[in-house]
């Protein structure tokens, strides 16, 4: 699968009104595109900050309905972004929980020779994933990369804040040890709130 994250920045006053926009129209807009597989919306509110993630059978799904999205999901970002990202990712490793609005999500973002991507995704599968399944509260995590860059994250969602906030040691060994394995370079680690996951059956 393909994820398409669309990282914004804006003023922290206008977090709730953009994901209240979003909720209403998002998933409904998303799910008339072939190929969706999913779709969620994690937020910053004090730092004013909004990661989107829409997940996609294929790369030409992914292609086909951000263009066909375009009008409307500029209408929808417009009212908060003062700045926006877009990037694609192959969903490398999965395990997709479904943690409910609440939740907290961890995002570590990596980078990595992209000569090594699938010593990579052997070490995410074979030490990260197993080491963040036996964290308590844990509710699902990714690794989405671009293999041609040499880039990518491991994110990771659980049941609610508590329990993100009790993972961080846990997680911080674990990252330590995976990233040793894998020979990847930790650039940054971010901590959100989850507004929306929408996983269709």
């Amino acid at each position: 699968m393909y994820v398409r994250t669309i990282y914004l920045t804006g003023d922290p006053a206008l977090v709730d009104r953009t994901v209240d926009g979003l909720r209403a129209e998002g998933v409904g807009l998303l799910a008339t595109q072939p190929g969706y597989r999913g779709f969620s919306i994690f937020t910053d509110r004090e730092l004013g900050k909004i990661m989107l993630g829409s997940w996609w059978e294929t790369r030409q799904a992914e292609r086909d309905s951000f263009t066909g999205l375009t009008g409307r999901r500029d209408a929808l970002l417009d009212v908060f972004a003062g700045t926006v990202t877009v990037d694609v990712w192959e969903a490398a490793v999965a395990r997709r929980g479904g943690a409910p609005a609440g939740g907290g999500f961890r995002l570590v973002r990596i980078e990595f020779d992209p000569a090594a991507a699938d010593r990579l995704v052997t070490a995410v599968e074979q030490t990260a994933m197993p080491g963040l399944e036996a964290i308590d509260g844990f509710d699902g995590g990714a690794l989405l990369i671009d293999r041609e860059r040499g880039q990518g994250s491991v994110g990771a969602i659980f049941r609610d804040r508590a329990a993100l906030e009790a993972s961080r040691g846990p997680q911080a060994e674990l990252r330590a040890k995976a990233s040793a394995a894998a020979g990847v370079r930790v650039r940054a680690l971010e901590e959100f709130d989850v507004a929306l996951l929408d996983r269709p059956a």
